[in-house]
């Protein structure tokens, strides 16, 4: 074997060695040179950097190994780039064909057969598992969706938990299938909510969202006094992010009918986007800004303070809130925004509401 032969073909085989089948590793590329030259005795006599390089240019061009353009290099002449992403593995189709045949009344696997990655026994396990209660589904009743991953695929969290089972998300995509075939219901978290005194489910029809917990007790008291803008017969405490994943839970719990759902939260980049965020996933349900309870935090607009940091300032969710305000307000909204300033719901309690009364 010629010199270049073995060392291409340690290279290959480090670069094999930590592949990954879906994700892309990064590499140092001198860490990389050392570990052969640790392995080859006569790596210089060779002038094994030269066919080094010769090798790291092959596995670039075909693919395997991408430069991260950061202007780092490896120090050596001729120059290599100091970090390589290593591509994911290609692996070759894995699974049984005829057995994929077999399945293929119930499941589409087009996918796969673009992704052979994820051809894995693993895979196949869960797409057994699926396809034997879908024999039997019609059968079977509706529970969580928690209830049914634990069934089908051994953990509650398989499918909702990314972090712990990166697996899970986007399996349900990969195999072309839904949650109702799998007779499954992703229930929304609890809320916290106050009815007013003397009314019942079937007299509401007006629902405020309040972002924040002490404005939500400000709230009732302001709705006991009769003193709440658009008087509303329920209140919900929204918890922040929280109610974009409890609002479903509204619909099981009140009687069907149009409501009007006005909505208040800080007036920050996070707030803009909960309500945009709540009317793009419920275009059916009419939800609107409290305009009448964000003015009167504008008047406040001496206390705000600074945006929180980590906020994603989307631009999309800014500009449509603020379509909903006048240009006097617009204004006023746009000068926190360039200010990288806010005003919190905290601003609005028993006290300064008096200025209203």
């Amino acid at each position: 074997m010629s010199p270049i032969d073995v060392i291409e073909t340690r290279v290959r085989g480090f670069i094999r060695d930590i592949q990954h089948p879906k994700q892309k590793k990064k590499i140092n590329i001198n860490d990389l040179e050392i570990q052969l030259r640790k392995l080859m005795d006569d790596y210089f006599e060779m002038d094994g950097y030269s066919l080094f390089y010769r090798a790291i240019e092959t596995l670039q061009a075909e693919g395997q190994l991408i430069p991260i353009q950061n202007n780092q290099y490896n120090g050596k002449t001729p120059a290599l780039a100091l970090y390589y992403w290593v591509n994911i593995k290609v692996q070759a189709d894995k699974w049984d064909r005829l057995e994929m045949m077999k399945l293929s009344d119930r499941f589409d696997f087009s996918y796969y057969e673009r992704h052979p990655e994820w051809q894995t026994k693993d895979e196949w396990h869960r797409i057994q598992n699926v396809y034997t209660f879908l024999k039997s589904s019609s059968e079977r009743e509706i529970v969580s969706l928690e209830e049914r991953s634990l069934e089908l695929f051994g953990h509650e969290k398989f499918l909702i938990d990314s972090d712990s089972f990166p697996d899970g998300k986007g399996f349900l995509s990969r195999l072309g299938i839904s949650e109702d075939q799998l007779k499954m219901v992703n229930y929304g978290e609890p809320f916290v909510f106050w009815m007013k005194q003397g009314k019942e489910m079937k007299d509401i029809q007006r629902v405020l969202i309040v972002e924040n917990l002490s404005f939500f007790h400000t709230s009732i008291k302001l709705l006991e006094a009769n003193q709440l803008d658009y008087a509303p017969e329920l209140i919900i405490y929204g918890e922040g992010t929280k109610i974009e994943r409890s609002f479903s839970l509204f619909f099981r719990m009140f009687p069907p009918k149009s409501y009007l759902f006005y909505y208040a939260g800080d007036l920050d980049a996070a707030g803009y986007g909960i309500l945009i965020r709540l009317i793009e996933k419920y275009p059916d349900c009419c939800i609107q800004p409290a305009l009448k309870i964000y003015r009167k935090m504008l008047e406040c607009i001496e206390k705000r303070n600074d945006q929180k940091i980590g906020q994603t300032q989307n631009l999309k969710y800014r500009d449509q809130f603020f379509q909903w305000f006048t240009e006097d307000d617009q204004e006023l909204l746009m000068q926190l925004w360039k200010e990288n300033k806010r005003i919190p719901q905290e601003v609005l309690n028993i006290e300064t509401w008096r200025r209203w009364m």
